[in-house]
C-alpha cells in the first residue's frame, strides 16, 4: 500500500511557505522487535507484540520518507535486539562525523556496535566511539546545520552530562544541556521535536524550571504541546523544515503546527509505541 501524504487544505491549515530540503535517514526493520523486559515506563515486561503489524507500520513510516522525496538507508537487525528498530539512539551524525553511542542499560548495548558497523561499512570518514553514556538521537537533537549548528542535549535519565562535552568536541557544535524529570519522558526525543533550524515544539512540564527558562530564551516562539499529545508520543517526531511526521493520536499537536505553517503528516505506529518509540525513535538523521 503506497504512503498517502495529507492535503493541507482538508485539514484546515492555510498553504504552507515553508520549505524543506532532502534528508538521509537511517532505519531498522523491526524484525526482531519484542517487549522483552521494561527499561521505560513504556514498557510491560511480556507485553504481546504482533510482529507483521509493527513491521507494516514501519514500513509506511520508510515509505512515508521516500514519498516525501527523502533517502532511506537500512541497517541489517540483528538477532537478540529487540530494540534496534530505535535506530535514532544509534548514533549522532553531524558533517559526516558519527559520534558512536553506549547505552545505559546492558540489554541494548550490544546496538551500538551494530550501528557503528554500519557506518564504517558505508564509508564515513570518522566514526568515534564515545567514552561516555550517550544513547544518540534520543537525546542529543540537532539544531540547524554546519557550523551554525547547535546540540540540545537531554540528560537525567540515560545520556550523561559527561557526555555533552564529548559530543561537542567530536561533532564541533555548541550544546545546550537540558534536564529532564518525568520518566515518561526519559529521552529528550519524547519531549521536543526540532521542526526547522529557529522552530522547536515541546512540553515544558517534562524539564527543570531551570532548562525551560533556557528553552525559553532560546525558543521563545516555541510550539507548546499539549500534555495529552506528548502523551501518545505526539513530540517524537520528524520534521524536514515543512513536513512533520508525527503520531496520528497527536491531533491537538497537529493543528498547532498546522497554524505555524507546518504541514503535518499523521502516521500510525501504536505497535512500535509499546516499547516507547514514535517516528524519530525509528529515525537517525545522517547528515552528511
Amino acid at each position: 500500500m503506497t504512503a498517502v501524504l495529507p492535503d493541507p487544505a482538508l485539514a484546515g491549515a492555510r498553504p504552507s511557505a515553508r520549505s524543506h530540503s532532502p534528508r538521509r535517514y537511517l532505519m531498522c526493520p523491526p524484525t526482531h522487535f519484542a517487549v522483552e523486559y521494561a527499561i521505560n515506563p513504556w514498557m510491560v515486561s511480556g507485553t504481546p507484540v504482533d510482529r507483521a503489524r509493527a513491521t507494516s507500520q514501519w514500513d509506511a513510516l520508510r515509505r512515508t520518507y521516500l514519498d516525501l522525496g527523502h533517502r532511506v538507508d537500512i541497517v541489517d537487525p540483528v538477532p537478540g535486539l529487540p530494540d534496534m528498530v530505535y535506530a535514532a539512539n544509534g548514533a549522532t551524525v553531524v558533517g559526516g562525523t558519527v559520534l558512536g553511542a553506549r547505552f545505559r542499560h546492558p540489554q541494548r548495548a550490544a546496538e551500538a556496535a551494530a550501528y557503528a558497523g554500519w557506518f564504517r561499512r558505508a564509508a564515513f570518514w570518522r566514526v568515534v566511539e564515545p567514552e561516555f553514556v550517550n544513547e544518540g538521537e534520543g537525546d542529543l537533537l540537532v539544531v540547524g546545520a554546519g557550523p551554525e549548528a547547535t546540540i540540545l542535549a537531554g540528560y537525567g535519565f540515560r545520556t550523561e552530562p559527561r557526555a555533552h562535552g564529548e559530543a561537542a568536541r567530536v561533532l564541533g557544535c555548541e550544546v545546550v544541556p537540558l534536564e529532564l524529570v518525568d520518566p515518561r519522558y526519559y529521552h529528550l526525543d519524547t519531549a521536543v521535536a526540532v521542526l526547522d533550524a529557529t522552530t522547536i515544539a515541546w512540553l515544558p512540564e517534562a524539564f527543570t524550571p531551570a532548562s525551560q527558562a533556557v528553552v525559553r530564551e532560546r525558543f521563545p516562539e516555541a510550539v507548546v504541546a499539549d500534555p495529552a499529545d506528548a502523551a501518545v508520543l505526539g513530540l517524537n517526531a520528524v520534521s524536514d523544515g515543512r513536513h512533520v511526521v508525527l503520531p496520528a493520536p497527536a491531533t491537538r499537536l497537529a493543528a498547532a503546527l498546522a497554524e505555524r505553517g507546518f504541514v503535518p503528516v499523521p502516521i500510525d505506529l501504536s505497535e512500535l509505541r509499546k516499547g516507547g518509540g514514535g517516528p524519530k525513535c525509528c529515525t537517525l538523521e545522517v547528515r552528511s
